[in-house]
């Protein structure tokens, strides 16, 4: 009797984050030379998304002065992530272009919601944007005495969590998992469209038993949704 073979699992995706800082030198360029680069910079970004790859981009000047756009990347294939560095840093506006920051994870299986619960498919493995107007990004660290709780109490207290985050039908998550492949240990991606109701549910997380675990949870990134041409134009790229 032949053996059963194990159901193929599902494949898990990589998600990179990337914040960027245009030198304002970039600007005392002469302006054939800029247009030429920042043409070249919406191709690359174009080419990347031509190949079924995700890639969002979103603005944070105005809002934080360390930073002025952020690229949003899911793949299946660490190497997508390396050869669009790549390019950038060889274009013509990549001397002026300062990686300021970067976070690698990886879609994973939550272990506080049953696997019953959401069917064959996860779709926490897969990274499917809502395309609100904002995303709140941020890294996660929790202390180590939280890994040392029986997981009753951890799902007890991830209960209470859920529960504060379905008061918010307007704000969704997307969590990702970064053990032994970057600093932090999740990166949390919040969408919505009203900030205001964001900043309330951050507000009443801070209040559950499960934030006294909380290790480090910044910086705070607000990022806002806007085209990568939108964004250069902007800028004076």
């Amino acid at each position: 009797m032949a053996t059963a073979q194990p159901k193929p699992k599902q494949p898990r995706q990589l998600v990179r984050f990337s914040f960027y800082k245009l030198d304002q030198q970039w600007q005392l360029l002469p302006a054939d030379v800029r247009e030429q680069g920042k043409q070249q910079l919406k191709q690359i970004y174009a080419d990347y998304a031509a190949q079924d790859e995700l890639i969002r981009s979103f603005a944070l000047y105005g809002v934080r002065s360390d930073i002025d756009f952020m690229i949003w990347q899911a793949t299946y294939d660490i190497e997508q992530l390396r050869k669009f560095s790549s390019q950038l840093r060889r274009s013509i506006m990549g001397p002026y272009l300062r990686e300021e920051r970067s976070m690698l994870s990886m879609t994973k299986r939550s272990v506080y919601v049953g696997k019953n619960a959401r069917g064959a498919h996860d779709p926490r493995l897969v990274i499917t944007p809502d395309d609100k107007k904002y995303l709140f990004v941020y890294p996660f660290v929790k202390t180590r005495p939280w890994y040392a709780l029986p997981m009753e109490d951890r799902k007890r207290m991830m209960g209470e969590h859920i529960r504060v985050g379905l008061k918010y039908p307007s704000v969704s998550l997307n969590t990702t998992y970064s053990f032994g492949i970057d600093d932090q240990e999740f990166v949390v991606a919040f969408e919505t469209d009203n900030i205001s109701d964001f900043l309330d549910l951050v507000q009443e997380l801070r209040e559950t038993e499960a934030s006294m675990y909380t290790l480090r949870d910044t910086p705070m990134y607000t990022c806002v949704a806007e085209p990568l041409a939108d964004i250069l134009d902007a800028l004076g790229a």
